[in-house]
């Protein structure tokens, strides 16, 4: 790879745009556009210097960022014989500007110059597009010449290119502090455009997200978080992401973000401010927020997220699970001026009670267990819902039942352990044959193996399970010993090997 060097024109023209003002450069730009793109892109494409990448990357940048309508230029008659894109793949210092480019060309020129764009597309873009793609070495470095040119290449496959290398960064970041953000900051303008989600989401990008909700308190946490978010929100409305949200953690995630901003005490004082992505771009009719905010406008995403996917399978019952009416309520006691929020808050409580009355209490139980989210809710210990439900349990081969014991066997969270045990205790006592159903899941070993667990609660409950299991077998050894007197000592002195494995 060897440097090349600017040439006397070039070098002149950059001399002539360097240190100017913002409207001096702008009139230089209208005047002779193309001639200082070329400079820039011929700069990228020879000189390998850092500082130098970066400065041309910071001007180009700029001028995109002054007026959209410039990704124009990149397009033009001057660049005819030029792969435009190229330069900008090969260095990863150039993703933020590569990305106003393309939302340029495909959402401000889109929205403003229809018809420019179309002739753009017919005349040059389309043109020049299909000499983007570049083979790669085995060490993936991207190659130079003749031989990165492939006939019949769209704008949709370098875009894809860009989700794919993005999706690299979020999983082993090239900068320590940089990269994710970066990555983030780029996905929250890409995944506008429809052909983005879905590349984002067949290279597997949606889990990426996923470890990055998490409430947060500097300004560069909120930040990321934002933009995270508002990945989120725009992915809910692509429906094979929704079912890949469906099956994570987002949910539970999403809602920890909102339960803690409830807690915080927010005031213009004491709260940094953080850039909010300009995102005026209407996706499905609503607008993002493209002003300054701090906690706020997360908490906004993330509700409007929770709106998109209410009625999408068992959202709403999940929801409902994880506390979020409470939540909702204590949003909605708090004084907000937007009224997309608002709106979105009404329709989410709305919603929720809708959710509530459909849900039976076994229904509602049952949705626990299959997610695995155990609680000490009040369902547990209602001495009516398990006379009332208990038959219940028989649904799909006692697949409810067949969840609880799994829990016992691979869940590490002492609670829903715990849980676990004491409902199946709860099976035993009101089932007329629980003692043989359970016994034939071989759950046995299972709660065994509990009473030994380092938590004293999940122990107390493997221990009333125990107790329930062998009710029968005590009372015909011994009719004096009394429920409370039992214990794992007793358990072991009475039982034979057979009647305890």
């Amino acid at each position: 790879m060897t440097t090349k060097l600017i040439s006397g024109t070039g070098l002149q023209l950059l001399r002539r745009y360097d240190n100017r003002a913002e409207s001096v450069r702008a009139q230089l730009l209208d005047d002779d556009g193309p001639a200082y793109v070329q400079v820039f892109v011929n700069i990228l494409r020879d000189i390998f210097k850092e500082e130098t990448v970066e400065y041309v990357l910071a001007l180009i940048d700029e001028m995109l960022t002054a007026n959209l309508k410039r990704a124009r230029l990149f397009h033009g008659k001057s660049l005819a014989n030029e792969d435009t894109y190229e330069p900008f793949l090969s260095c990863d210092l150039s993703s933020k500007v590569l990305v106003t480019m393309w939302s340029a060309d495909m959402v401000a020129l889109e929205r403003q110059l229809v018809h420019t764009r179309k002739e753009l597309q017919d005349t040059c873009l389309d043109s020049k597009v299909q000499n983007i793609a570049r083979p790669k070495t085995q060490d993936g470095v991207v190659a130079n010449g003749e031989n990165s040119k492939k006939k019949g290449t769209t704008i949709n496959d370098v875009l894809k290119e860009l989700v794919e290398w993005l999706c690299t960064q979020l999983k082993k970041p090239s900068h320590p502090t940089c990269g994710i953000p970066t990555a983030i900051n780029c996905l929250a303008s890409l995944l506008k455009e429809s052909v983005v989600r879905s590349s984002f989401v067949q290279a597997d990008g949606v889990k990426l997200l996923i470890p990055l909700i998490t409430p947060a308190s500097t300004q560069q946490s909120i930040q990321l978080l934002y933009e995270t978010c508002l990945c989120v929100w725009l992915l809910s409305y692509y429906e094979p992401a929704i079912e890949y949200l469906a099956t994570s953690r987002a949910l539970p995630r999403l809602v920890d973000v909102v339960r803690s901003s409830t807690k915080e005490k927010v005031s213009s004082s004491n709260v940094p401010i953080i850039q909010v992505l300009p995102c005026n771009v209407d996706v499905t009719g609503i607008k993002c927020m493209h002003e300054q905010a701090s906690f706020n406008v997360v908490v906004r995403v993330v509700v409007l997220t929770f709106r998109n996917l209410l009625s999408k399978g068992t959202f709403g019952a999940q929801m409902v699970d994880l506390g979020l009416p409470q939540i909702v309520q204590s949003l909605k006691a708090q004084a907000w001026s937007d009224e997309d929020l608002l709106e979105a808050l009404n329709h989410l409580e709305d919603g929720l009670k809708d959710n509530i009355k459909k849900l039976s209490s076994f229904d509602k139980y049952k949705q626990e267990v299959l997610l695995g989210h155990l609680d000490w809710s009040p369902m547990h210990k209602d001495p009516l819902f398990w006379r009332d439900n208990v038959s219940c349990f028989e649904e799909n081969d006692f697949q409810v039942l067949r969840v609880l014991i799994t829990i016992m066997e691979t869940s590490s969270d002492p609670r829903a352990l715990a849980v676990a045990c004491f409902d199946l205790s709860q099976f035993i006592q009101h089932h007329p044959a629980g003692r043989v159903i359970v016994n034939d899941l071989k759950a046995k070993e299972r709660v065994m193996k509990l009473m030994n667990h380092d938590s004293a609660e999940v122990t107390k409950n493997a221990l009333l399970c125990i107790q329930r299991l062998f009710l029968g077998v005590l009372y015909s050894r011994s009719s004096s010993v009394g429920m409370a007197d039992i214990s794992i000592g007793y358990f072991i002195a009475n039982m034979s090997k057979e009647e305890l494995f």
